[in-house]
This record gives C-alpha cells, structure tokens and sequence, in this order.
C-alpha cells in the first residue's frame, strides 16, 4: 500500500504509475528462476543456491521486454529526484531516549 501512495504521491504519467504499481514483471522473473531450477533437490552450499537463483534471473532477463511506459523514465527519474531533495532527514531521531512502560 505504501509503494501505491508513494507512486501516486510522485505524480507520474498513467502508463508508468500502472506498470510500477503491478508486481507483476518481478513474479514473472521469479517463476522463470524456479522453472530454471526446479529440478535441484539438494544444495551443497549457500553459495550454490545463490549461483542458481543469479543463473535462472540471467534466464529470465533474455525474456524480458519494454517496460510500459519507458519513454516516461526521465521524468520518473526527476520526481525520485525531486522528492529526495524535499527529504529532510534528521540524524539524531535514533538517540531518543525510550522508556518501556
């Protein structure tokens, strides 16, 4: 919900805000990396199983396509820019002393 209001909030053309509010080209990628290794029952090591989650995304990269709306990206880019420039961030809002009731 909070990516929603952020792409709403960042005012972006309808074509963009559509596709960057779908989730849908990151489950794509997810299910062509599962596809890729779904025959691996044992993994030897962390290191493996990071090799073949980084093999089948190189996978599913080559299916990819445009995104909806890419012609859009510069001025995504300038409202991510604008909106970091009208960030303030305090950098004493973790020294707070907190008491537990």
């Amino acid at each position: 919900m909070a990516q929603t209001l952020t792409v709403l909030r960042l005012d972006l053309p309808p074509t963009l805000a559509r596709t960057l509010c779908s989730t849908n080209a990151v489950e794509s990628m997810t299910g062509i990396r599962r596809e890729h290794s779904k025959n691996l029952k044992r993994w030897p090591d962390a290191q493996m199983a990071l090799r073949w989650c980084a093999a089948g995304m190189v996978q599913a990269s080559k299916q990819f396509r445009r995104v909806n709306g890419h012609l859009h990206l510069p001025a995504l880019r300038a409202a991510l820019e604008r909106h970091v420039a009208n960030e303030t961030v305090d950098a004493h809002c973790n020294t707070q002393d907190v008491s537990a009731a």
